[in-house]
């Protein structure tokens, strides 16, 4: 049997599927931090502490022995906990019993909600630039996506805004659901009341779900607000909020996540939760439960804290040459580098310059972060664009400074020689982690 022959014997038992997206990005860049022995601003995980009470109760609730199966779609203190918070951060009270799905973590929770409501010819809306994992969770639960790009701030006192007609137009008889991520994963936006109102309205004429991404809403700066979609008037029975402790509590490892739901959403979200996971970690649950009723006070501190990090980095990019774009929410910096040169074709060959950068910074520089273009659909579109982290700044700040600026002696270097090699890169080789393949 010739090669040709078994390869096309393994296409053929293989997922055709699978073969519509590769592997993480965000995930590679970690891998090659740690190889180049490089900071990492790349994944989306703090490098301090978790809160030392919640450490403290996930011990306690394994001495105790809370140590077998929960409930399949989970433990009822923390179901409890989360009724209590969402009320009192979103003024909507749910019910525990019938509109709840503990998972294992909330990108679980994304991926069971999609497929607990697709069907066969069904679409999904997706912003774009895109949390990465969005394009295979719809790849996976068998819709078609639609993406709506979101354009970056034009100054200073601008944000990421999307065009009215153009999200109108993804919207039609197919349309099961639009994805929404607020605060934003990468951009930093934050969705005011009115975006998110007329995003209600195209989902009451379609009669659509909206599925949003609640992990960052704690963290926000300049007095921006998060507001749940739930929240919006004639969008309790069409919402399926997602969230986690991961970002707020700094527990990326624990994968305790939850779906809030209309009861005949949850109905169907359990029934596939439980035969993808069975359950979350039951010690972990008992200790998000505590996690849950933390004080005002708790919450404050962690968006003020981001916030000075926020500041510090703003101010170091700019400082080494980039465009930066200010985020409202969540942990991460956009920025364009369109102001550098091109690395080095040879040393390290990309099929777009965000991915050659992203080799170079973190060989070089030893600085990782994450190619702009692994955030859309169409990534040869987007190759001045990257992503920088603040979870893992606390311990590695000075560092972190250090060789970012270093970044621009480096460059004058780079410009001379790449002035004589007049070389660009090739557009439309590099395909990002969750979307399909053309």
């Amino acid at each position: 049997m010739n090669e040709s022959t078994m390869t096309q014997i393994a296409r053929r038992m293989l997922s055709a599927k699978a073969e519509q997206f590769t592997e993480s990005v965000i995930r590679e860049m970690t891998r090659l931090a740690l190889k180049h022995n490089a900071v990492n601003l790349s994944q989306g995980f703090p490098d301090f502490a978790a809160p030392a009470e919640i450490k403290e109760a996930a011990r306690q609730a394994i001495s105790d022995d809370i140590n077998q199966y929960a409930i399949t779609w989970g433990a009822k203190p923390l179901r409890d906990a989360i009724v209590e918070k969402f009320e009192r951060t979103q003024g909507v009270r749910v019910d525990p019993e019938r509109e709840i799905t503990i998972c294992c973590g909330s990108t679980e929770a994304m991926m069971a909600a999609m497929m607990a409501i697709i069907n066969p010819g069904d679409e999904i809306v997706v912003f774009e630039p895109f949390y990465e994992n969005y394009g295979p969770d719809v790849i996976l639960s068998g819709a078609t996506p639609r993406f709506v790009k979101m354009r970056p701030p034009t100054d200073e006192n601008s944000f990421w805004s999307y065009d009215e007609n153009e999200l109108a137009a993804a919207f039609g008889p197919h349309t099961k659901a639009i994805i929404l991520n607020t605060p934003n994963n990468p951009t930093g936006k934050v969705f005011t009341r009115a975006e998110l109102e007329f995003i209600r309205d195209l989902c009451v004429r379609w009669n659509a779900f909206c599925i949003t991404d609640e992990i960052y809403e704690h963290i926000l700066y300049d007095g921006a607000q998060h507001i749940s979609m739930a929240r919006i008037d004639g969008m309790r029975e069409r919402t399926i909020v997602i969230n986690g402790m991961s970002k707020t509590y700094s527990v990326t490892g624990w994968r305790v996540g939850w779906a809030i739901a209309p009861p005949e959403a949850t109905s169907a979200i359990r029934k596939v939760h439980d035969f993808l996971t069975v359950g979350a970690a039951a010690p972990l649950q008992q200790a998000g439960a505590i996690a849950l009723h933390s004080p005002q006070s708790y919450y404050d501190k962690l968006a003020a804290s981001y916030a000075e990090k926020r500041a510090r980095l703003l101010k170091i990019l700019e400082n080494a040459g980039f465009t930066v774009f200010k985020p409202r929410g969540a942990y991460y910096i956009m920025t364009d580098i369109s102001r550098f040169p091109d690395p080095d074709p040879v040393r390290f060959a990309a099929g777009t310059k965000d991915v050659a950068f992203a080799k170079y910074l973190v060989e070089e520089i030893g600085v990782a972060s994450v190619p702009g273009s692994s955030f859309y659909n169409e990534s040869a579109l987007h190759v001045l664009q990257k992503r920088i982290d603040l979870g893992g700044w606390r311990s590695t700040a000075r560092q972190a400074s250090r060789v970012i600026l270093r970044q621009r002696l480096r460059t004058v270097a780079e410009e001379r020689r790449h002035l004589q090699l007049h070389w660009h890169p090739h557009p439309g080789c590099f395909r990002k982690s969750g979307k399909q393949r053309t």
